[in-house]
């Protein structure tokens, strides 16, 4: 079955900076776009960063260009986050997400999360 496992999440200071990590298993990560999302409290959870099957393109939130960084290992089944400059806004629930096909239909796939908190 599908899996997604996040690591790397903490309490950081602002200005500081965090490596997410996600591990998948059950689908043949290589050939999938994967993203971060992150949901505050009282928030709608919104999208952070994707890349591609193989790392071509990436894309990001605006309110975090130029701060996070997202990469992937596909001969470790693994994508990152690098989240560089944190503020206090960027406190959420980090979590790994793949949309596959599943009965025909995109289903999404999400990892259980991991907590960021930014804070002095």
């Amino acid at each position: 079955q599908v899996q997604l496992v996040e690591s790397g999440g903490g309490l950081v200071q602002p200005g500081g900076s965090l490596r997410l990590s996600c591990l998948a298993s059950g689908f043949i990560f290589r050939s999938y776009y994967m993203s971060w999302y992150r949901q505050a409290p009282g928030k709608e959870r919104e999208l952070v960063a994707g890349i591609t099957s193989i790392g071509i393109t990436k894309n990001y939130a605006d309110s975090v260009k130029g701060r996070f960084t997202i990469s992937r290992d596909n001969a470790k089944n693994t994508v990152y986050l690098q989240m560089n400059s944190l503020k206090p806004e960027d406190t959420a629930v980090y979590l790994c997400n793949v949309q596959l096909m599943r009965d025909m239909v995109p289903y999404d796939y999400w990892g259980q999360g991991t907590q960021v908190t930014v804070s002095s």
